[in-house]
């Protein structure tokens, strides 16, 4: 009896410690989403976080944005080894990667990553596509985005593996 205890016990413990040393999920609801992107100001171009944590290795972020037609804004470069990832939620637009950024200037630091950002009034020879509900485009760190033009306003995501832990937890 004693040498079925101890091995049922060892799995037990290891089973326990385990369980501690993983991660819960996190769940970002749809309803928390739409209320997030509702509540966020439609005269501005938001890029919000909705929820940020660690996850052990590195730090995600899922963060929403709206951005009115008239505001499709500058082309920029984020100075961090953060990858972004855009889902687009509503709208449409055409977005250009890639390329340089025209007259780069530095717009200071992000208050995502806490590390540089650059911008500037356009991006020359880049890739453009055009983004609708539904469309994913995954953005490398470091390389120049841009709005060219918006046919509506959009709401999208975006997820940001961030593998140094830069962004703060919220």
């Amino acid at each position: 009896m004693r040498r079925l205890l101890l091995p049922a016990f060892t799995l037990l413990f290891a089973t326990h410690l385990f369980a501690q040393s993983t991660l819960p999920a996190v769940d970002v609801t749809a309803a928390d989403i739409k209320a997030f992107i509702d509540a966020l100001p439609k005269d501005a171009i938001s890029d919000r976080p909705i929820r940020v944590v660690n996850v052990g290795n590195a730090k995600a972020g899922v963060y929403g944005v709206f951005r009115p037609q008239t505001m499709p804004g500058d082309a920029i470069r984020h100075d961090t080894s953060v990858t972004e990832i855009y889902y687009m939620l509503e709208g449409s637009g055409t977005l250009v990667t890639g390329g340089t950024i025209a007259e780069e200037r530095s717009t200071g630091l992000s208050p995502n990553t806490n590390r540089p950002n650059f911008a500037g009034s356009r991006i020359e020879g880049g890739v453009a596509r055009k983004l609708v509900a539904g469309d994913v485009v995954i953005i490398p760190p470091n390389v120049p985005h841009w709005w060219s033009s918006l046919d509506s306003d959009i709401r999208y995501l975006i997820f940001r593996p961030d593998p140094e832990g830069l962004q703060p937890e919220r």
